[in-house]
């Protein structure tokens, strides 16, 4: 089986928290990245809307598009107002070839509140969410008759955070899944549950780990999301608490072939960047070769084993 590694940059830049960014262009994201030995990237702030435009760059450094985040409105929204809001993010991931849009609900969250403790977050009832999954699930249906699947993150402080929220979601929808073990980890889920239940939606996942010793620590009465961010909740695979090789291995007894993106957003002077790329990577690299996964580059050629 076949797999990819990817990176996001929110290593290198926070769009919700300006103070955990470092102060490096796109070039230089691109060019740690690759010597890290990532073969994609998600999108982020400081990335162009146009192929034409980045397409040259990616190229310099062999970087694909592995995917971007949409911030979704539809629990509250209209479709339609969506497929307006997602037009022009849609058109260049065609253009980029990526391999889905990573659809995050927005709409009632609280993931970029920094005043809003982590309790506080919304609860759907089960009507509500049985009419959004209606919706969201339509939603999915056009965007991959465009060429351009969704892939739906489960979030903390959002709508469907914890695993029986997911669960219900699921249940009431049909939208493809993007898994993210350090999310639910922190949302106090069982990440091997989740792949048992849930494996035949996985299409993205990523590889957030989480430090266990500082989400325990949490009062989640008092503190936010991007508290927990700022106190360094997560990171990279191989630096934290979660047992990589057995997600992998899971993943890969259920079929799952795809991207595997690193997403730990942490502070970047304790955590430099470039350092935890490579030793996300490398801890990457091993878990895969564990699984029995052949790590491909961007055009498919074997890289590594």
């Amino acid at each position: 089986m076949k797999a990819k590694l990817g990176i996001a940059p929110i290593a290198w830049w926070n769009d919700d928290l300006a103070e955990l960014s470092d102060d490096v262009s796109l070039e230089e994201c691109l060019r740690q990245a690759s010597v890290a030995g990532f073969t994609g990237m998600e999108t982020g702030r400081r990335f162009p809307m146009d192929m034409k435009e980045l397409g040259p760059i990616l190229d310099r450094f062999g970087i694909s598009v592995c995917g971007g985040w949409f911030s979704g409105l539809l629990l509250d929204g209209d479709i339609e107002a969506e497929k307006d809001r997602i037009a022009q993010q849609m058109e260049f991931f065609i253009a980029a070839g990526a391999p889905c849009i990573v659809y995050g609900e927005t709409a009632r969250s609280i993931q970029g509140v920094r005043s809003a403790p982590l309790a506080t977050k919304v609860k759907l009832s089960e009507a509500e969410v049985e009419a959004y999954g209606r919706k969201i699930s339509d939603f999915a249906d056009w965007a991959a008759a465009q060429g351009m699947p969704i892939s739906y993150h489960h979030h903390m402080a959002a709508a469907v955070e914890t695993e029986a929220e997911l669960d219900l979601f699921m249940k009431h929808s049909s939208v493809p899944l993007l898994f993210d073990a350090g999310h639910m980890a922190f949302a106090g889920g069982d990440v091997m549950r989740v792949i048992e239940n849930h494996h035949a939606r996985i299409t993205h996942v990523h590889t957030k780990d989480i430090r266990r010793e500082v989400i325990d620590a949490l009062d989640r009465t008092k503190e936010s999301f991007l508290d927990a961010v700022i106190k360094g909740a997560f990171t990279v695979p191989g630096d934290g608490s979660l047992d990589f090789e057995a997600i992998v291995k899971a993943l890969a007894a259920k079929g799952y072939e795809g991207w595997f993106v690193v997403e730990a957003e942490q502070d970047p002077v304790a955590n430099p960047p470039l350092e935890m790329a490579r030793k996300g990577h490398a801890e990457l690299l091993r878990v895969m070769d564990a699984a029995g996964y052949e790590v491909v580059g961007s055009d498919l050629e074997e890289v590594t084993r």
